[in-house]
């Protein structure tokens, strides 16, 4: 039986990292097998990408270029890593994928939407993930914390116009397929937060 794919999404400072923790658990309890990555990233390839990326000092990357690295990385990722994990059965934990693309290339950049979706349909072919959870939070919200715990990469340092852009062209994303992606209200509590993430989780895996 072939796996699930989960991928988890959101602004920086919405809280991915530690409610992939609370997924991880979850899964872990359910006693399912399953694999973690990350975009860009999961490969050799996917991390050099990021590395160039997020952390370059190089403000010459082009917003095509950066788009088209980010689906190299991503074809990569597919082949090296993800299908051969579904085919066995593991399910597949992925912090970000092409719904980030979307919402960072497309929404931040205004890279023409068509393109992404060109490009999703070729690389990605019928692939798509079954559940996506979108941590939601006000854009000054998600500044305040992203700042407070390390230097910012270079989508933390745009304008706050792109990242509401961001937002919205994430929020869009929800509305128009309500029946994969899951909004979860990120500017509560974390413990709110991270009980309704489990809640999420536990009636996912419930549902088969």
């Amino acid at each position: 039986m072939r796996g699930k794919f989960i991928t988890i999404e959101g602004q920086d400072g919405a809280g991915k990292t530690t409610n992939v923790d609370v997924i991880k658990r979850c899964l872990e309890t359910a006693n399912i097998d399953y694999v973690h990555s990350r975009e860009p990233g999961g490969t050799k390839l996917g991390e050099t990408v990021r590395e160039l990326i997020l952390n370059s000092s190089d403000a010459s990357i082009g917003d095509t270029a950066e788009l088209l690295l980010m689906f190299a990385a991503r074809a990569q990722h597919i082949e090296e890593l993800i299908e051969p994990a579904l085919s066995k059965g593991q399910w597949v934990l992925c912090d970000r994928f092409t719904d980030a693309t979307y919402a960072y290339q497309g929404g931040g950049r205004r890279m023409p939407i068509g393109d992404i979706q060109l490009l999703e349909n070729y690389v990605q072919a019928s692939l798509r993930p079954d559940l996506t959870v979108l941590l939601d939070l006000p854009v000054d919200v998600g500044e305040t914390r992203a700042g407070s715990r390390s230097d910012p990469d270079r989508f933390e340092q745009q304008k706050h116009e792109f990242k509401h852009r961001v937002r919205e062209c994430y929020l869009d994303r929800a509305r128009a397929e309500p029946s994969r992606i899951s909004v979860i209200d990120a500017s509560k509590g974390i413990g709110e937060v991270e009980a309704s993430v489990a809640r999420l989780i536990k009636r996912f895996i419930a549902n088969g």
